[in-house]
């Protein structure tokens, strides 16, 4: 793939596709920035996109390369939606497709994992970035977040596992690496950041940070679920505490060196990252 290419980011005004979207422009890239508002991105053709409208499909994949792929939110079974776009954007041209999966869900694994599977069978060139939890959970508008700002707590059923949390700006920086290299990674990235924290670890970082004292309240895996299934399907519901269940049995508890091996710098310190998000906030 070269510079000449154009390349479709989906998801373009989420929390890795604009990221991933501006890195791609501010490095001379062509790009197509798809939102369902088509909402502008400095550098990118905005494109209104739609997972559910395959109406909204052709122009957003008209003289595409390549593809960053963000499933569609709360979808607990993304494939059903996204594998007919894939065969659509391969028989359309596109040849490279990186597609925004989990630490958490292996290759056939539940959700994206499906489609995790299919993706070296429809492109020759392709990736799968696994990042683990993002480090913007704990600003901006996320359940975390608000929960630090409304009430100094954090709610989880983690006991004390730890997490590899990663900055959303490193895994747009690998996004852009496995888009635009002349060699395409063709493999499964596990993305994290340089430590594994407790959440307990965090809020006492938070509490440092902003002066304030944030605590970890640790829930059962019963009650993550029913507080989770007040804001989303049963079914999410489940699978995401299910995730904090395998946090606290130590699933998350790893570093990586991706991010330093595809960008040539290492990854940031979730300090380091929360008192740019905090400072961009005020």
């Amino acid at each position: 793939m070269t510079a000449t290419g154009t390349t479709l980011v989906i998801g373009a005004t989420g929390t890795t596709g604009r990221r991933t979207a501006a890195q791609l422009a501010a490095a001379g890239h062509r790009v197509r920035a798809a939102s369902r508002r088509a909402t502008p991105v400095a550098g990118a053709e905005p494109v209104v996109f739609d997972w559910y409208a395959p109406g909204t499909h052709a122009a957003a994949l008209d003289g595409v390369d390549g593809v960053y792929l963000v499933p569609p939110p709360g979808d607990p079974d993304p494939a059903a939606t996204m594998l007919p776009f894939l065969h659509r954007a391969r028989a359309a041209g596109a040849h490279r497709a990186v597609l925004l999966s989990s630490s958490a869900v292996p290759e056939g694994g539940p959700a994206v994992g499906r489609v995790h599977q299919a993706l070296p069978g429809l492109f020759a060139q392709w990736a799968v970035l696994r990042p683990s939890w993002f480090m913007q959970n704990f600003t901006g508008s996320h359940t975390h977040a608000c929960g630090i700002r409304d009430e100094g707590v954090i709610r989880t059923a983690t006991a004390s596992g730890r997490v590899g949390f990663v900055d959303a700006e490193d895994i747009a920086a690998v996004a852009v690496r496995a888009l635009t290299d002349e060699r395409s990674p063709d493999a499964d990235l596990v993305l994290t950041g340089p430590e594994a924290l407790a959440y307990d670890d965090i809020a006492a970082i938070v509490t440092e940070a902003t002066g304030h004292p944030v605590v970890h309240l640790r829930l059962s895996y019963e009650q993550m679920r029913d507080r989770l299934a007040a804001q989303m399907s049963a079914e999410f519901a489940a699978m995401l505490a299910g995730m904090d269940l395998a946090i606290a049995q130590g699933a998350e508890d790893r570093v990586t060196d991706t991010v330093q091996r595809l960008t040539g710098r290492p990854p940031h310190t979730f300090r380091a990252v929360f008192e740019r998000e905090i400072r961009g906030t005020r």
